[in-house]
């Protein structure tokens, strides 16, 4: 089971604070709203996806589990 990054672009307001705490997964484009670097989180960067995930003003940002299909 892996964990990936998710963002709902609708809600998202470009606070930045995401990619302030979670500069490994997130980068801001021009207008200061995220990207998903890579929406698989890898366990060692768990702890701060979801520091981001949980501050999140807007609450755009969710972190699910995903079974890996075999």
């Amino acid at each position: 089971m892996s964990e990936r990054l998710e963002l709902d672009p609708i809600a998202c307001d470009g606070h930045g604070l995401c990619a302030e705490l979670f500069p490994e997964g997130i980068e801001l484009d021009d207008w200061g709203y995220p990207i998903i670097l890579d929406d698989e989180v890898a366990p060692e960067l768990r702890e701060h996806a979801l520091r981001a995930v949980r501050t999140c003003p807007a609450l755009a940002l969710r972190l699910r589990h995903v079974e890996l299909r075999r």
